[in-house]
């Protein structure tokens, strides 16, 4: 017994990415519908509706904070405008060759040029052309429903016309409606749309059940491109449709030598195996199937670069293979979070998956292109059968990368990258796609500094060797500091300023680096007029800040650093802003047994002396003053060598009590003026 499974069985490149997208929004942690089923595919979809994925048929149903994927069928330009104003977010979906003819039929019959359809019209698909043309749209999906169009609308015949056809159309039928299209129109305007993946599939069908006893098309039963597929084999041999395994027990193997295997677009490769091992199993069917599962499995499913695979290995297997066709320009059609569509000008569907736009894992195409926007790649993977081709941009900058290397190479040009990955002996670098190796004793600018330290930074290097045959190369950071730093110990000197970026801290301190390859350091002390515990209650690492050198020691080149300014010395400003004499108001911060301490500025304090607090007599300061008062002093001292205030209040009251007691005296001298003259009148 022998079972041949068909090369092209499975999954399409439309369907491939229409469900690959949608799982990869579930998890990105986002709530997914569908804009109808994603793909005709019963386990698929149960499996997406178990994940939590809902299905909607028609925008009106979709939620503002949901994610809608429009399916590989693509969809009407006025459901799409429907979608918008839902608010939410849209994931177009639609495969590239149906994209292809939302296109031509836009274009071409926007001057009211009647469109001919070839197709299911309550096919999705079909239903979405119909809602991309400007005219009127007519539909057929055989040769006799054809002519009779012809025969019922004879302007047909007179006028131009333009003809398109569904992407899984048959082949076979299509071929024949051309000829009568022809006949009947002297000028028709006939657009080849068949997708290139179901021309390979019917015709790997057509021939492989021309050989076989038995075909099984594997596939769900309302999906258009399977149901064809049973049509074209069952011209040829006895044909069986089914969806799962279990289906097959009900089908006599027993007068078959040779079974034929096929797939429709919709059907995963989890599927086809399991209809496989199920045949294995099943006791009319030798075990010569086993072999023969394996080789069809292997065939069917793409080969693609190992996860283990290193990116320089296949760097440098690109590179070797490259070829002057390889290098193409793409013109950005669309993006989604799995992928660039560009077109190259060819008749097959270019894309640029997502970990193949940039070496940069934070880059992001969405932010950084636009429609229309044209941009340097290199073919990675042509698939004629499906018409796509797989491109990389990242590949083709690492290209690019490699040959500026060289050349810097030749003239120590200084080179800019981020440290990406520390291995053993020292850190890789990479710069705009490229990797170059640097020893750890060339990396630090010293010697007891780790090299993790510099993992994710941006550093400056030079190139100091090069092996063209490997593609390998040697930088030194450390190159580039030393003369950085020869440099600026040529022209240092004390109280220049310099605008430095915080390295690291320390508890005695920060490490401020104002020159490449150069550090200082600015002192706990130095970092704030006021008392703090630690570096990090002022600066952080990575911060930018101005800083004066306050000591130099070039012999073990050592740098002393400044950061408070004097303007901000709060007993500066104590000293020009307010006098002996100046009448303020305070903050009482603290009570003793001999008086109140309260902030006159932010970090002076002074005393007001328990016998300036009041203008009578009191036992303690908390009698009348309490932590938190809002208090006017005078100030009656300023010892600025002691750092030391003092302050009353009582001084500020003493006038007015003077000013009481003189009136009473000269109360009591008017009236005894008053009694003497009474007593003289006696």
């Amino acid at each position: 017994m022998q079972i041949t499974l068909a090369k092209t069985a499975g999954f399409c490149f439309g369907v491939d990415r229409a469900v690959k997208l949608t799982y990869s929004l579930l998890d990105e942690g986002k709530k997914v519908s569908t804009l109808g089923p994603i793909i005709h595919n019963p386990q698929v979809i149960s499996d997406l509706e178990d994940r939590g994925v809902k299905i909607i048929s028609d925008p009106s149903q979709a939620n503002a904070d949901e994610t809608v994927v429009i399916r590989a069928h693509g969809v009407a330009a006025t459901v799409k405008d429907e979608l918008a104003l839902t608010g939410a977010e849209v994931c177009d979906a639609t495969c590239p060759f149906v994209e292809r003819i939302h296109k031509i039929v836009s274009e071409n019959s926007a001057d009211g040029t009647p469109v001919l359809v070839a197709g299911d019209s309550t096919h999705p698909e079909v239903m979405g052309i119909i809602g991309h043309c400007g005219s009127e749209t007519f539909t057929f999906s055989t040769p006799e429903e054809l002519e009779r169009l012809f025969s019922e609308h004879e302007e047909l015949a007179k006028n131009r016309i333009i003809a398109v056809s569904q992407t899984t159309f048959s082949e076979k039928v299509w071929i024949l409606c051309k000829k009568i299209i022809k006949l009947y129109c002297t000028n028709p305007i006939i657009f080849d749309t068949i997708c290139l993946a179901t021309q390979k599939r019917q015709h790997e069908a057509r021939e492989l059940s021309e050989k076989s006893d038995i075909m099984i098309i594997i596939g769900g039963r309302t999906s258009s491109n399977t149901a064809k597929l049973k049509a074209v084999c069952s011209e040829n041999c006895e044909t069986y449709l089914v969806e799962r395994a279990e289906e097959l027990r009900s089908i006599d193997f027993s007068h078959s030598t040779r079974i034929g295997v096929t797939a429709g677009a919709s059907t995963p490769a989890e599927i086809i195996k399991e209809v496989l091992l199920e045949m294995s199993e099943n006791e009319k069917i030798t075990n010569e199937l086993e072999a023969a599962e394996k080789e069809a499995v292997i065939e069917q499913v793409e080969e693609v670069p190992s996860e283990a695979t290193s990116f320089d290995e296949m760097l440098e297997a690109s590179l070797n293979s490259m070829s002057t066709d390889q290098h193409v320009k793409g013109v950005v059609m669309g993006i989604t979070p799995s992928e660039i569509q560009v077109d190259i000008g060819r008749k097959h569907a270019g894309f640029v998956p997502t970990d193949e736009y940039s070496a940069d894992p934070s880059a992001n195409p969405a932010k950084e292109l636009k429609i229309g926007d044209v941009i340097d790649l290199i073919i990675m993977k042509t698939n004629d059968a499906e018409g796509t081709v797989m491109l990389s941009k990242r590949r083709y900058d690492a290209q690019k990368a490699w040959l500026e290397i060289v050349n810097a190479a030749d003239d120590e040009t200084v080179l800019e990258g981020t440290v990406s990955e520390v291995i053993r002996g020292g850190v890789l670098v990479t710069c705009q796609g490229a990797r170059v190796f640097i020893p750890a004793s060339l990396a630090t600018l010293r010697r007891s500094q780790p090299v993790e330290e510099l993992l994710g930074q941006k550093v400056k290097f030079v190139i100091i060797e090069v092996n063209k045959a490997r593609k390998r190369a040697v930088g030194s950071i450390r190159k580039v500091r030393d003369a950085a730093r020869d440099a600026f110990w040529a022209n240092v000197a004390v109280d220049q300023v310099y605008q430095g970026t915080v390295k690291s801290l320390t508890s005695f301190g920060a490490f401020v680096e104002i020159a490449e390859g150069v550090e200082g350091l600015v002192h706990i002390s130095e970092l704030s007029w006021k008392r703090i515990k630690n570096p990090a209650e002022v600066l952080e690492v990575g911060q930018s800040i101005e800083v004066y050198v306050k000591a130099l020691d070039e012999e073990k080149k050592k740098i002393s650093l400044g950061y408070k300014k004097e303007e901000d010395n709060p007993w500066k400003i104590l000293e020009k802003n307010y006098p002996v004499g100046s009448v303020v108001e305070a903050t009482v911060a603290g009570l003793t047994t001999f008086g109140a301490f309260a902030e006159i500025i932010p970090e002076i304090e002074g005393l007001i002396h328990i016998s300036q607090i009041a203008d009578r007599r009191i036992d303690k300061p908390s009698d009348v003053l309490a932590e938190g008062d809002k208090v006017t002093v005078k100030i009656t001292d300023i010892d600025f060598d002691k750092k030391r205030v003092s302050l009353s209040i009582r001084a500020l009251l003493e006038p007015a009590q003077e000013a009481e007691e003189t009136v009473e005296e000269a109360v009591e001298e008017v009236a005894a003026e008053e009694a003497a003259a009474e007593e003289a009148a006696e």
